[in-house]
């Protein structure tokens, strides 16, 4: 499964993006902060999301916002005054979803495209359009980074280029870290190896497999994996998920669990 980007404008949308940044009147400010979504109600009904999912909102310093329903990234420039949501040519990735993501995908981007009033009080974000009301929480307070070490982190993606791939049963391939040390699996067969830590950087040394015989998916999955987790790699955390990234820009997303 690939994943491209796909730019979709927001035709008829008053974009007026003179006032860039993410500071309403009242003086609150949005740069820098990421959000969770705690509810979501239609016309005072709660609107139930899909299993898993949860929606997350980060306004970046440089004036852009980026979002996630639970399937595709989502993100542009944005402006926010007067108290609304500005995002200029929403561009969203084509990565396939089962259903009730997909259309959740869809009923977000059309939601963002909308101009929705925003309201930040402590660390509550609300976002609101016609009927429906967004209510999210700040994103170290609602689900804090989880630690490196003693955690078992899956595949989710594979990050090669400009495409990013998941395979169907990526998620049996993980690994957990304990100090010096990494044990883990490629779905096929069972690995351990030692990796070395500096600041933001891990590097893995030669791993060793168990000699189970792998074929089809199993195997190139293995492959990739194995392949993957080879010298320095750059990692950050936030919240479940783990991203480790080759000096190329190749490299895995993985998820806590």
């Amino acid at each position: 499964m690939r994943t491209r980007l796909l730019t979709v404008p927001a035709a008829g949308l008053a974009l007026l993006l003179g006032a860039c940044g993410s500071e309403s009147g009242a003086g609150e400010s949005l740069d820098g902060k990421s959000f969770l979504s705690v509810s979501v109600t239609e016309d005072g009904k709660a609107r139930q999301l899909a299993p898993n999912t949860r929606i997350q909102l980060q306004f970046m310093d440089d004036g852009r916002l980026t979002a996630n329903a639970g399937c595709n990234s989502m993100g542009g420039k944005v402006a926010t005054s007067s108290g609304k949501l500005s995002v200029k040519d929403l561009a969203i990735t084509e990565m396939g979803c089962d259903p009730p993501r997909h259309t959740q995908d869809d009923w977000f981007a059309k939601f963002l495209q909308g101009e929705p009033s925003w309201k930040l009080e402590a660390d509550k974000l609300t976002v609101s359009q016609g009927g429906t009301a967004l209510v999210l929480q700040d994103r170290e307070t609602a689900d804090p980074d989880r630690p490196l070490d003693g955690t078992k982190w899956s595949l989710e993606t594979v990050i090669s280029g400009e495409t990013a791939s998941h395979s169907t049963g990526s998620e049996k391939a993980h690994f957990t870290i304990g100090g010096e040390r990494v044990t883990g699996s490629t779905g096929c067969n069972e690995f351990q190896g030692v990796v070395a830590r500096t600041g933001d950087k891990l590097t893995f040394g030669e791993l060793s497999t168990t000699r189970k015989a792998c074929t089809g998916d199993a195997a190139k999955l293995e492959q990739t994996l194995l392949g993957a987790l080879k010298g320095e790699l750059t990692y950050t955390i936030e919240a479940g998920r783990l991203k480790l990234r080759a000096p190329d820009g190749n490299g895995l997303d993985l998820t806590a669990g």
